[in-house]
């Protein structure tokens, strides 16, 4: 399956990420690093089936997926 996880640079993110990529799956992380570190994901960045997108929640995106994780939290 393809998986979006926003918020996933995030702790909770970072190891659902492990999870769900040790599970087979391809995985989306997508996140703004305003709370997210990208040392929570650094290991991942080698493997062919993860992604790292730099983005922000609040603004439009798009990408097919089989399933969204929605870890993303937009703060005021």
């Amino acid at each position: 399956m393809r998986i979006l996880i926003t918020g996933g640079a995030g702790f909770l993110g970072s190891h659902l990420c492990e999870r769900l990529l040790g599970e087979g799956n391809e995985v989306i992380c997508l996140d703004n690093f305003f709370t997210g570190r990208k040392r929570n994901i650094a290991h991942l960045l080698g493997n062919p089936y993860f992604e790292l997108v730099r983005h922000d929640v609040t603004e439009p995106f798009k990408f097919e997926v089989d399933h969204i994780y929605n870890l993303g939290s937009p703060l005021n």
